[in-house]
Order: structure tokens, then sequence, then C-alpha cells
């Protein structure tokens, strides 16, 4: 179907850190951002706790899962789930680069199999009516730059895929750990382009390196999206630009308005049994750069994890924060 998300602007799936408290948080700095899930594999879903996976609060809208695996028809039944869920999109991970994932088949390993990956993304769209994408890398390992990134990208798009996110670095899936697939393979921005120029049809969304929104501004001069990971969660204040600098909209809340909305949040949290610190640990970059940044981050650090802390920690570190500008 018709792709009807905008994904202008995208932030990352990432492990360990872009769980629902993290996007309820970054929802608040920018309403039109495209939230993404942290990878969750199909057996998670169909095996495991599936509440614990797939919850999320309405407030979180629009935002996307991400699938893990290389069973179409497992795939295409977690679609299905994702879509009954309220997911407003389902993507597939072939860009990590862990031992993890290639012993569980799946990730930047698949990059080798593109009819397989193609097998997999078509089964899903028979399943939902939701947008189907992939998120990848420009290669992996001896694959020949350029055309083997084609030969991926058209296997999927014969498909029907229209939408490809793509993380402008290499990995190589031996001899090196996923940190550094994220730092040592170069980014090569030139064959994202290139690949925009070559289908201009196609939704193509950077992922890799962009730290600014000004770096933002010059990539969405020859691309339809940008995706922004590790800058999002650790200089959070990023996305209270987004809505005024990439989209036209209000300019977005102060870092000590988001302190304040997110309070009733971590009430209602708490009140389900949810610890402070599994929260406020998403929120410890929100004032770098700002005068009592380390006072704040500090005073999270020693207190939102003791037993019984509540509101009143974050909102003593605000107040530090405050104090000092």
């Amino acid at each position: 179907m018709p792709n009807k998300l905008s994904h202008r602007f995208c932030t990352a799936p990432l492990m360990d850190w872009s769980d629902r408290h993290c996007r309820y948080f970054w929802r608040l700095l920018s309403k039109n951002a495209l939230l993404y899930t942290e990878m969750v594999t199909t057996g998670a879903i169909l095996f495991g706790d599936r509440e614990r996976h797939l919850d999320f609060d309405a407030a979180e809208q629009p935002v996307a899962l991400q699938l893990g695996g290389s069973d179409p028809d497992d795939l295409a039944r977690c679609a299905e789930i994702a879509e009954q869920w309220g997911y407003s999109e389902v993507n597939l991970n072939c860009g990590c680069p862990s031992d993890r994932v290639q012993k569980g088949r799946f990730g930047a390993c698949l990059m080798a199999e593109p009819e397989l990956v193609a097998e997999c993304l078509g089964a899903m769209q028979s399943a939902v009516s939701i947008p189907v994408t992939v998120k990848h890398r420009i290669g992996i390992d001896d694959m020949e730059d350029y055309p083997g990134l084609v030969r991926f990208v058209e296997a999927q798009a014969r498909a029907g895929v229209s939408t490809f996110i793509v993380h402008a670095r290499k990995a190589w899936l031996n001899g090196l750990s996923p940190k550094e697939n994220r730092e040592v393979p170069p980014l090569k921005y030139e064959m994202v382009y290139q690949l925009k120029q070559d289908y201009p049809d196609l939704e193509i969304v950077l992922n890799g390196g962009i730290n600014s929104i000004e770096e933002c501004r010059q990539h969405l001069q020859q691309l339809d999206g940008v995706m922004l990971g590790r800058a999002a969660y650790q200089t959070p204040g990023i996305l209270a630009d987004v809505d005024a600098e990439l989209f036209g909209g209000a300019p977005g809340p102060s870092p000590a308005d988001v302190i304040r909305a997110m309070l009733p949040y971590i009430e209602c949290e708490l009140g389900k049994g949810q610890r402070l610190n599994h929260i406020t640990r998403h929120m410890m970059g929100l004032f770098q750069g700002v005068p009592g940044a380390r006072r704040f981050r500090r005073h999270l650090s020693e207190y939102a994890h003791t037993a019984g802390a509540g509101p009143e920690v974050l909102e003593r570190a605000l107040s530090l924060v405050t104090d000092a500008a």
C-alpha cells in the first residue's frame, strides 16, 4: 500500500535504549518524528512475553515496530500481531551485525540473501495493511559496493517495498564488534545519494553519523528522510528543534517543560510497579551544554535507583539546573 507515514525525520531502533519510556519522552520533544522500537525478534513475540515486548502508550504514535527474523511465515504472523497491537509500520532489520543476531540468521547477514529477504517482506505485506519497510546497510564484508547494494534494493522493490532506511556503513560480520561496526567502516553517504538518483520513485532514508539539525537539512536536499540514533539519545534536546526546523511547525518545548510533562507519566508508571531509574535513565542528556547539567545527571544517578524513589527526585534534579541558570 502507499506509505502515508512521513519518514522525513525518524529516531532509530536502539537496543536497550529506545524502549517505551524513552519513546514517550522523545514524543514530548517532537510531534512529527517517526519513532522506532528496539528490534524485537519473532521468537520473542510468538513464544515470549508479548505484552512486555509490544505494549506502548498511545501518545507515542506514530511508532513503528522493528522485527528481527528470517522465516517468512513467522514474520508475517508477527507483522499481523503488530498491526493488531496498533503499530503504524513494521520494519525488518537487515542491518544489525552482532554475533547473536547472525546465529539467529537475521540482521545484516540477510543482505547476502536478497531473495529470502524479498520473500520475507512479501509475506509481511500480504499479512497487513500498514506499511512494511526495511532497514539495511550499504553492504556486508566483501560484497562489492554499489552493484551489491543495488541488487539487494531491486529485489525488495520487486517485492513491493518502497521505503528503504539505509545505514551508510558497510557491516563487517567477521572481525568487528557491533560497537566497532557503528564507528569503524567509513560512512559513504554518496552511495545513498546515488541510490536515490537512480531510483527516484523509492523513498530513501539515511541513517548513520548524523549529529545535528543542520546535517539533517543538508541530507534532506538529496534524500527523503533522515534517521538519528545515538545523537537523539545522548543529546535529546536536538529533537526539540525538529518540528520547527524540519517541518515548519511550532518551536519545541523547553527542557524544563519536558521534565514537568514527564511527571504525570512517571507517577502513573510507578503506580504500575516501574522503577524511576528505568525511566529517567533516558533523560540524562536533556540539559547537555546547559549550566547545571552535570548536577542534574549526578542527582539522578545517585537517587533515581533507590527504593521508593518518586517524581520528587526528578523535580529536585530540575531545580539544580534552574538554580544554576
